[in-house]
């Protein structure tokens, strides 16, 4: 009988590998992690020695998604995002494991008036999208049980993310300035992986989008966060070319949820997982 754990987890030190471990010790169900320099998914000799047979599942937290470095080291970023998902799957489909993998709303154009649905057409506008396409073309083509899940504006208790940098900012500012011409559903780290978890007990190979419910812009989020934090801060919205970035913003990426909704129930608002993760804000560091 084997004794490796049911669930493997590949970049293990980020944010979202946190929420999969709570949700997992929650859940009573054995895990073990894994992140550089323990495993390098470029690596097939790597990959062969960290997955090793009787894994069953392994969800891959690892990416490079830092967006605008992307568009200057979009060959590095490829690499990862790109062909390092194509040999972990390799060798998932090797020892027979289900692969989790998460993508981005990036990978469509953001030029919709309508959510996308999961078969929607791709059209990336950024070097991130054009590496995450990559890694889900290759991904389909290796034969693995899969369960791709795109996801957009992810944020938790801890880790560098929108709302505790928003948290902090709007503590000691009088008055900012945040962009309302893109528009999205936010993303709580924790109702992800959640939602994962039943994607993987319940759903079948493919393509799923998990998000929170509802929809905003980058300034709605924000006026949220302040009124939640208590903070007093005037918050102005403006536009995407008043802050000008290396990459490519879309400027419409809601995901549609019909599908995962199906097999999952309805997805919680945003603005109630929202005041959830707010009550539970870690200190920053230092």
């Amino acid at each position: 009988m084997s004794d490796t754990p049911a669930y493997l987890l590949v970049g293990s030190n980020g944010m979202l590998a946190r929420a999969w471990k709570e949700r997992l010790d929650a859940d009573g169900v054995a895990w073990a992690g894994l992140d550089r320099p323990d495993i390098d998914i470029t690596s097939q000799a790597s990959l062969a020695a960290a997955v090793p047979a009787g894994t069953k599942v392994v969800v891959n937290c690892a990416a490079f998604t830092d967006v605008d470095g992307c568009e200057e080291h979009e060959d590095a970023a490829l690499a990862v995002n790109g062909f390092g998902v194509g040999k972990l799957a390799e060798r998932c489909a090797a020892v027979g494991a289900t692969l989790v993998h998460y993508s981005t709303d990036y990978v469509f154009s953001g030029d919709a008036s309508t959510p996308y649905p999961v078969d929607a057409e791709k059209g990336p506008q950024s070097a991130y999208g054009r590496t995450k396409l990559v890694g889900e073309e290759l991904l389909a083509k290796s034969g693995c049980d899969y369960r791709l899940i795109r996801t957009s504006w992810l944020y938790a208790p801890w880790a560098n993310n929108f709302v505790r940098t928003m948290v902090r900012l709007t503590g000691k500012l009088d008055a900012m300035k945040v962009v309302d011409d893109q528009r999205g559903r936010p993303t709580s780290a924790e109702h992800l992986a959640a939602c994962s978890k039943v994607i993987v007990e319940r759903g079948e190979r493919g393509a799923y989008h998990v998000t929170d419910g509802g929809e905003c812009t980058w300034h709605g989020f924000a006026v949220e966060i302040a009124r939640l934090a208590g903070h007093t801060c005037s918050i102005a919205p403006c536009t995407t070319d008043e802050f000008p970035r290396p990459a490519q913003r879309p400027a419409y990426s809601v995901l549609g949820l019909e599908k995962t909704e199906a097999l999952a129930g309805p997805m919680p608002h945003w603005k109630d997982n929202l005041a959830d993760v707010m009550g539970r804000l870690e200190p920053e560091a230092g």
